[in-house]
């Protein structure tokens, strides 16, 4: 059974590491596109729009969904638990030890869903300014 806990600790939370550092390394890769983008150089919004949205959807799918696989390791883990409890009897200190370790997996998809979703909006917001000043420059307005 403990072969079971080490998989959910590898399988589960070490997804959430490498979802952690694609959303990181987007949001750095997405920030120096917007401080080395020239509006001046897009003669269409749309195009402009495509360039500056790439990869977004990346950081805001993660920031959704990491809660989500955080949950699923807990979940895993505490039913890993149960069963234990049934297998071999009720053991108070080795019970908690699991529920806590089981949680860790909740902890650990908060903790990368929330930095994910700041810079998302963050990101978002820089995008959304950058177009404005497009349409301010190509006099348009109300777009």
């Amino acid at each position: 059974m403990e072969h079971l806990h080490s998989l959910i600790d590898y399988g589960v939370l070490g997804l959430l590491l490498v979802l952690s550092v694609i959303a990181i390394a987007t949001a750095i890769e997405r920030w120096l596109v917007y401080r080395s983008t020239d509006i001046k150089q897009f003669t269409d919004r749309k195009e402009l729009e495509l360039h500056l949205s790439h990869k977004l959807h990346l950081i805001a799918t993660i920031g959704a969904n990491a809660p989500y696989i955080g949950l699923l390791g807990t979940v895993l883990g505490i039913m890993l638990t149960f069963y234990d409890i049934g297998a071999s009897g009720f053991d108070t200190t080795k019970i908690m030890t699991e529920l806590a370790l089981a949680l860790k997996a909740t902890a650990l998809g908060l903790l990368v869903a929330i930095p994910a979703i700041t810079f998302y909006n963050f990101l978002l917001r820089r995008c959304k300014v950058l177009l404005i000043q497009w349409d301010i420059r190509h006099g348009r307005k109300g777009i």
